[in-house]
């Protein structure tokens, strides 16, 4: 018996010997996992060799649905992705929104494990149970959404979804990331290095397979009232989408400035979520399955903005913005803005361009530029160590040429593209004191010395700093939604923003898991979903009963 929301198989490939294999794993791996980051570090402890170079054959590339995903459940429309990082050396494990990762569901299979390494560069194509492995001679160094144009071309379908690896990749940026749809990114922990490491330039995907559910009348009800509520219960994300976060987390000083090293923006307006909805905003974007449309869509093909007092910038007309990249979320206004010190809209829009063109995580690339910013204010790095290169905070342009040398490994940006903790290493001279990180991973744009509980999630996460598998203080301040969530299994007060007592350590707990809950079933993190809808979503697509508690 298959267990609802699964077809009982995981793909494996073989880059290096051409080889492909199905695996049937139990009902019980489903029953336990549900997909996901369990999924992940479940194959990775199960398969990969102790002492794997990251970025050697050994190393094992996975794509993980979970069992929610192809179901057509609102909020389903993620995937995992995962493999021993190279930036870290500990367990990579990162979530992207889109589509490829539904499409790729309904392939026929529950997950991709690439092994080996091609002898030269290839993509993969899966469509409705079968797997070719193809030449991607001539995708290698294209932008993405050139590879992407390519296979769809190549195959005559405009339906494939593509995941790839940006130039980034290929040139093994330990922060390169993994790019679906174009826009949409599994960012962090270098799993892009990772793939080009693996000379896999794409995994293209095709699916017209109906995925089993076992109950529609346990899962119908869910999305319903989903359908009933999310304008009011998620109301942030249907308004603003994390980009209002510059603004609203500037009053309690918890907007990443300088490297993380001043309190306040004093530029804050000008690389704003309202400020870029008033200027360059096209259009929203969603994920499939997705009523909220918190994506947000950018282009700029020159002109001026008078009605607007922030908009500053020095490359109006002279730069484009294409809006095939998508936007930008909070975490890069604030990475390669503020912690940049840069208050340039188009500047920073423009990097968040690059970062989708070319495959970065832009979270670790904006700290380790702002890192290497701090250096040169403090006479650690000499122009005869840099080639000349010296950016400073608030210097767009000296920000925007790093992310291009770091994506190419051109000059310094091959220094820098090794991420801020071994360039404080080959610094030296103290330069470790300047560094904002955990266990080699920068910290994102959410500020634990505000947000304290986060803060002990930055330290105990496996992964290193990451704000997604992690509890934000400042949604717990007041009743609401998210007291209302973990009441299901403990009821708490509300508690500061900056409390760090017992209570808050027992919230903590209960949050983190179910965080770790829903990136495993694979449900967007955005949601208003609690326990119960979880647990009641789960129950009807597997057939087996869950209860709130089962997701801790």
């Amino acid at each position: 018996m298959t267990v609802g929301g699964s077809w009982g198989k995981f793909l494996h490939v073989n880059l290096s010997s051409g080889e492909h294999w199905i695996e049937e794993p139990p009902d019980e791996l489903y029953l336990k996992l549900a997909g996901g980051r369990a999924l992940v570090a479940y194959l990775l402890l199960r398969d990969l060799p102790a002492g794997a170079d990251p970025l050697g054959p050994d190393n094992l590339l996975i794509f993980a649905p979970g069992v929610l995903q192809g179901t057509s459940l609102p909020g389903s429309g993620r995937h995992g992705v995962g493999a021993k990082s190279p930036l870290t050396g500990a367990i990579a494990s990162s979530e992207a929104g889109g589509w490829w990762g539904d499409e790729f569901k309904r392939t026929g299979f529950d997950a991709l494990i690439v092994h080996g390494q091609a002898e030269t560069p290839a993509y993969l194509w899966i469509k409705d149970g079968e797997v070719e492995i193809r030449s991607a001679d001539h995708l290698w160094g294209k932008d993405t959404a050139d590879v992407e144009w390519a296979i769809q071309g190549e195959l005559d379908d405009k339906r494939i979804r593509v995941a790839q690896c940006g130039v980034a990749g290929e040139n093994k940026v330990l922060f390169a990331n993994v790019i679906n749809d174009i826009n949409r990114a599994a960012g962090r922990g270098g799993l892009g290095a990772v793939m080009g490491s693996k000379n896999l330039k794409a995994v293209a995907v095709r699916g017209r397979m109906r995925l089993p559910v076992s109950n529609r009348k346990r899962t119908t009800p869910v999305a319903k009232w989903l359908a009933d509520n999310y304008e009011t219960k998620a109301a942030w994300a249907v308004n603003m989408g994390t980009i209002g976060g510059v603004n609203s987390l500037t009053p309690i000083s918890a907007l990443p400035t300088n490297n993380f090293s001043e309190p306040y923006f004093p530029g804050h307006e000008s690389i704003s979520g309202e400020l870029l909805r008033e200027t360059i905003l096209l259009e929203r974007d969603t994920c499939a399955a997705c009523p909220i449309n918190c994506k947000q869509v950018v282009e700029y093909d020159g002109g001026d903005f008078p009605d607007s007092p922030y908009f500053r910038s020095d490359y109006i007309n002279k730069v484009k913005v294409a809006k095939e990249y998508g936007g930008p979320e909070y975490e890069t206004l604030a990475s390669l803005g503020s912690a940049c010190g840069v208050s340039d809209m188009l500047a920073v829009n423009k990097a968040n361009e690059h970062t989708a063109r070319w495959g970065m995580d832009s979270i670790s690339l904006g700290m380790t530029i702002s890192f290497t910013m701090e250096c040169v204010k403090n006479g650690l790095l000499t122009a005869e160590q840099t080639g000349g290169f010296l950016p400073t905070w608030g210097d767009a342009a000296g920000m925007l040429e790093a992310v291009e040398m770091i994506a190419h490994r051109r000059g310094f940006g091959a220094r820098m593209a090794d991420g801020s903790k071994r360039l404080a290493e080959w610094i030296g001279n103290g330069a470790e004191q300047y560094l904002v990180e955990v266990k080699g991973q920068e910290l994102p744009m959410h500020e634990p010395r505000a947000k304290q509980a986060l803060g002990v999630g930055y330290a105990t996460a496996p992964v290193g700093a990451d704000h997604m598998m992690n509890m934000h203080d400042t949604g717990y301040m007041a009743p609401g939604d998210n007291l209302n969530r973990v009441a299901a299994v403990q009821e708490f007060e509300p508690m500061a923003f900056d409390d760090l007592g017992p209570q808050k350590m027992e919230l903590f707990y209960h949050e983190v898991n179910w965080r770790h809950a829903t990136d495993c079933a694979l449900v967007c993190h955005f949601y208003p979903y609690d326990y119960t809808h979880v647990a009641e979503a789960l129950s009807g697509v597997t057939g087996h009963d869950y209860a709130p508690q089962d997701l801790l």
